[in-house]
């Protein structure tokens, strides 16, 4: 506790670090006051919860914050980034010309104005498919429905999105950790406190009821401590550099550096679960439009409780991983790399025979990282059918705490960074705190 107390005075002794926590939160206390505004047009007291939480739409509640089941100006959230950020990483792998401007400064700065020409493209189509399900799901709420409001709601949602787009990169250029994953985690982590309270509330009548909410705390930890051991895990491939020459003779040289290619366990992140939870929801989609006997059968399969939805879920991010590594993971490259740079790996000759190597190792280590990942993904279903609250359920694994723990871990690691830089102790006696790798997106 000393310990703790000390290096929270450290944090805050430091002017530049207390500036930017300051900063940091209080642009995530404008985006949490946002998310309750309602749109013009709407009445909030006629605003009732969707009534589906658990598909695609309840996915996307949970990235915004609560603030699309809210009818709010914030409604689409950091959504539309996300997804035009995804689709210009996955150009840059399909296009030469765009993956040789990402390794330009300039070409950079180019790519992000392309991300935000899409982004402003997906969120209209967005807010106009906003607009549809407010219709059909709180058409009570909408006070004035006519041209007019649906070109102002298209307005505002689209202004919305670009506004919370800009406070995750004034988070990230002059506050603390990254500002869109921020943003998406404070939405998460609102949600928690209350989620507690109504699993306390429903075990608190008695008959050993206060015994096993401790007990789901536990296991709560436990699951907490496992994804950080995920997020975390990796492996280290030594490797050495050739020596370099230094004067006019041979006898000045400089012994050749060692050091270590560090291989995520899981360097695909969150993003395996989050396809598959999408590939899970379009057979709901399309059953829509068929008999009810095919929409009856296509509903249970997707449901979270079935058999069937958690192996073919399971079986998805096992799939979805090393699929996504396999795209933003290039042994090749590597390989070149560590060639341009006289580097080598202890054993293997450089080249054709190092980028095998390097796969191979990624291919072995990738299986278990897929497997747990997987297995974090179905405990929020199987945690449901125990009898927990289903708010308080998604938050034993899947997207909801991935995103959490990785995001807490890439803060905490910026704010160990600025304790080190300044000869101050870190957050931990040992180790160091490792964040998520960079490529992904939230």
């Amino acid at each position: 506790m000393k310990k703790f107390i000390e290096t929270i005075k450290n944090i805050w002794g430091i002017e530049e670090l207390r500036n930017r926590i300051l900063f940091t939160l209080g642009l995530l206390l404008v985006y949490r006051v946002g998310c309750h505004i309602a749109l013009p047009g709407i009445n909030p007291n006629e605003l009732r919860s969707a009534s589906n939480q658990n598909g695609l739409l309840g996915l996307f509640n949970m990235f915004a914050g609560g603030a699309f089941n809210n009818a709010s100006i914030f409604a689409l959230g950091i959504m539309p980034y996300i997804s035009a950020s995804i689709a210009m990483q996955l150009a840059q792998i399909a296009i030469p010309q765009l993956q040789k401007m990402s390794k330009e400064e300039s070409g950079r700065k180019q790519i992000n104005l392309f991300t935000r020409y899409v982004t402003v493209g997906v969120t209209i189509f967005q807010a106009i498919g906003y607009i549809t399900y407010l219709r059909t799901q709180n058409a009570s709420a909408i006070m004035m429905d006519n041209f007019w409001w649906v070109m102002t709601t298209v307005v505002v949602l689209t202004s919305g999105t670009l506004f919370v787009m800009w406070l995750g990169e004034k988070i990230t250029d002059k506050g603390i950790g990254n500002g869109t994953s921020l943003v998406i985690s404070a939405g998460i982590i609102a949600r928690l406190p209350q989620s507690i309270a109504q699993e306390f509330a429903k075990r608190s009548g008695g008959g050993g009821g206060l015994l096993i909410f401790l007990i789901e705390i536990a296991v709560l930890i436990v699951i907490i401590m496992a994804i950080v051991m995920l997020v975390q895990g990796t492996r280290r491939i030594p490797l050495n550099y050739a020596r370099r020459i230094v004067g006019a003779s041979s006898a000045e040289d400089v012994s050749g550096s060692r050091d270590f290619i560090p291989i995520k366990v899981n360097s695909a992140g969150v993003m395996p679960i989050i396809f598959a939870q999408a590939m899970l929801f379009i057979p709901s989609t399309i059953a829509g439009f068929g008999s009810n006997d095919t929409a009856s059968w296509v509903k249970n399969l997707t449901n979270p409780g079935s058999l069937w939805y958690n192996i073919i879920y399971a079986v998805l991010v096992i799939v979805f991983t090393y699929l996504y590594t396999a795209l933003i993971f290039n042994p090749n490259q590597m390989a070149d790399d560590l060639k341009r740079n006289n580097g080598f790996i202890p054993g293997i000759k450089p080249g054709q025979d190092t980028a095998d190597y390097i796969g191979a190792i990624m291919d072995r280590i990738t299986l278990p990282g897929a497997i747990f990942l997987a297995l974090l993904g179905i405990l929020p279903g199987i945690a449901g059918k125990s009898d927990i609250s289903q708010g308080f359920a998604s938050f034993y694994g899947g997207t909801s705490m991935l995103i959490m723990v990785g995001v807490l871990l890439d803060t905490l690691q910026q704010i160990e960074s600025q304790l080190l830089m300044r000869h101050y102790d870190g957050l931990m006696k040992t180790g160091r705190i490792t964040g998520r790798q960079a490529v992904s997106p939230v």
